[in-house]
């Protein structure tokens, strides 16, 4: 059975990523893990005239290097599963208009990277297709624009705030003789601490990271032993402490593993203060497992890894309601295929 557990799937025909493509911004270019992206761009504009034409270029940019990467033609891939921050998710609905390839949006917020992962995996493992595109992407500007402040207002930031990664993510899965095996996936449920402030997301993600690595654990007879790396996206510097200190009362050792996080990984924060806490966004998670992350289970460096996508389901509606963040987490175990 594919079913494993209550809430997790494992693949049993071992689908794998047959190619995958990084774009990112100027900022993300700079960090430690700017030489592992597919194209770095040198201006935050992305050279358009808005800021969503922008992230809707980048999210148009990462799919089309990904057929590239993966030596297949948008004929070739059956299905599109995509999603992003915007009102509508309309990066991913128009990029998914330039591709003209069947399409299933998708919302998880910052989740949304493992959880398109997820579901294009388990469509191929099923025999549904034999090729799917999973992306996402995430522009700082256009976040900003839409859940705080625009970045022209200047608004000033608490420490706990997060930096929104400029940045887009894609994969394609299909069955090939080469590439990184999509192993499972464990799909979260949405956990609500009570939390309210929009500037603090790391504190609010960590119990839904925390309730998605248990049930991956259990759901698979696993623990932090059985991975290289248990990588978030994205607690930052906030989150991350927070998580190890709920999984550890719960029994886990939490030193048992490399545990680190995505929104930690791409910036140098001693270089990159602006940055605050760490990066956050839907292309977060996307760009640095998709770039840095891959490249590493490629080489052989890591042979098997946790990716746990995390995401505040709030909107600028619920916010000003003074609703408090739901929040979720979807994980994925990657490995090095050999």
């Amino acid at each position: 059975m594919k079913l494993q557990g209550g809430q997790s799937w494992k693949f049993e025909t071992k689908p794998r990523i047959k190619g995958s493509a990084t774009v990112v911004g100027p900022k993300e270019g700079q960090g430690p893990l700017g030489s592992n992206f597919s194209y770095v761009y040198d201006n935050l504009e992305i050279d358009e005239s808005t800021w969503e034409k922008a992230e809707r270029r980048l999210f148009e940019r990462a799919s089309s290097l990904a057929l590239v990467n993966a030596n297949l033609t948008k004929e070739d891939v059956q299905f599109f599963i995509g999603g992003d921050l915007m009102n509508q998710i309309i990066s991913a609905s128009f990029a998914a208009r330039k591709l003209a390839i069947p399409y299933m949006g998708v919302f998880g917020a910052c989740s949304t990277s493992m959880e398109s992962l997820a579901l294009a995996s388990l469509i191929v493992d099923t025999g549904g297709a034999n090729y799917s595109l999973a992306g996402t992407a995430s522009h700082n500007c256009t976040v900003e624009k839409q859940f705080r402040y625009p970045t022209e207002y200047g608004a000033q930031k608490p420490p706990t705030a997060q930096y929104t990664v400029t940045g887009s993510g894609c994969a394609i899965i299909g069955h090939a003789n080469q590439g990184v095996i999509v192993d499972c996936a464990t799909i979260g449920r949405v956990v609500d601490m009570g939390l309210k402030d929009p500037f603090n997301m790391g504190g609010a993600m960590a119990p839904a990271a925390a309730d998605t690595i248990l049930s991956h654990f259990k759901d698979m007879g696993r623990g932090p032993e059985d991975y290289d790396m248990i990588v978030t996206g994205d607690l930052a510097s906030v989150g991350l402490p927070i998580l190890k200190e709920l999984l550890n009362k719960q029994g886990v050792d939490t030193e048992k593993t490399e545990m680190n996080d995505c929104g930690l990984m791409i910036y140098d924060r001693e270089t990159q203060p602006d940055v605050f806490a760490g990066g956050s966004g839907c292309g977060c998670s996307a760009v640095v497992t998709y770039g840095y992350l891959l490249k590493r289970l490629e080489k052989g460096e890591l042979n098997r890894i946790l990716v746990v996508a995390t995401g505040a389901l709030l909107s600028p509606l619920s916010y000003q309601q003074g609703e408090s963040i739901p929040c979720i987490a979807h994980a994925v175990a990657l490995e090095s295929g050999g």
